[in-house]
């Protein structure tokens, strides 16, 4: 069975720590590898496996005595020779027993690796339903390294994926820096995105403009019907609730389709005929208010 340093896991240096100490570091390192700080993030996914487990653990008092004994047999030891080591070297030096053409033993302070920051393109549906997307990166000899990332559904455009300990290594122990990946959602043929609420244009033929008439239009994730009233003018706006683009909650906006009669440009002689009858038998004339 694969050992564990619990303590490590919640940055805690030792296990001679309270039960309140133990809770407040569970909630800094739950809170910086939360789900939802690190959306798509395998490596913060499991790393929250690890913290919650040690919490669960440490947070028992028997359970922790119990662990503490295996901890001291696979940690504790080392930790306390290292300590007994620099005691001995700090006596020393004080003492001048430090031993002539032997450099002192540098302290060096851990240095964490830099961000690495990059950009993707997504369509607006990528976006609306978080689909998984693959990001291709050279790395520090020059070889491509590939991420497999999903999209958490409503991502909006400029915003970034943080990929834990993906960007370039840490110094002397230092953690390693982060990925960014900003997202830069491409213009749709079909929707223009506003808010959370969508637009997109409705051609219909004059007579389902003057008529009225129930049709089926695309939504960005379904179809769905809409009824056009008598009379409707180009331009004029129908709503469609809650079939916009979503929130990071879940929640939709609403779909805003614009009218525009489309006129056919050409005609049978039936129809030629109906359009002449229809003109002499009309009293609309749309030049007069």
């Amino acid at each position: 069975m694969v050992f564990k340093d619990y303590y490590k896991i919640l940055d805690l240096e030792t296990s001679r720590v309270s039960i309140d100490e133990i809770k407040a570091a569970y909630r800094l390192q739950a809170k910086k590898y939360h789900p939802d700080v690190n959306v798509g993030n395998k490596l913060a996914e499991e790393r929250i496996k690890d913290i919650n487990e040690a919490y669960r653990i440490l947070s028992v008092p028997a359970q922790k005595r119990k662990y503490d004994r295996i901890w001291n047999n696979n940690v504790g030891r080392t930790k306390l020779g290292q300590n007994k080591m620099d005691r001995g070297y700090i006596f020393n030096m004080f003492l001048g027993n430090v031993e002539k053409g032997k450099e002192k033993p540098q302290i060096k302070t851990p240095i964490k690796g830099e961000n690495i920051e990059t950009k993707i393109e997504a369509s607006l549906s990528d976006t609306f339903f978080g689909k998984e997307k693959i990001v291709i990166l050279k790395n520090a000899e020059g070889r491509d390294k590939s991420y497999t990332i999903k999209l958490p559904e409503g991502i909006r455009n400029g915003e970034k994926i943080r990929l834990i300990g993906q960007g370039k290594e840490g110094k002397n122990g230092g953690k390693n820096g982060d990925l960014l990946i900003e997202i830069n959602v491409k213009e749709d043929s079909k929707f223009q995105l506003k808010g959370y609420d969508l637009y997109t244009k409705l051609p219909i033929s004059p007579w389902e403009a003057i008529l009225g008439a129930k049709i089926e239009i695309p939504t960005i994730d379904e179809n769905t019907v809409v009824y056009i009233p008598q009379g409707i003018q180009t331009g004029e706006q129908i709503k469609i609730p809650q079939k916009g683009f979503k929130n990071a909650q879940g929640e939709r906006g609403d779909l805003f389709a614009e009218v525009k009669i489309m006129i056919p440009s050409k005609i049978t002689k039936d129809e030629e005929e109906l359009y002449e009858k229809l003109k002499n038998l009309s009293t609309f004339n749309p030049r007069i208010n």
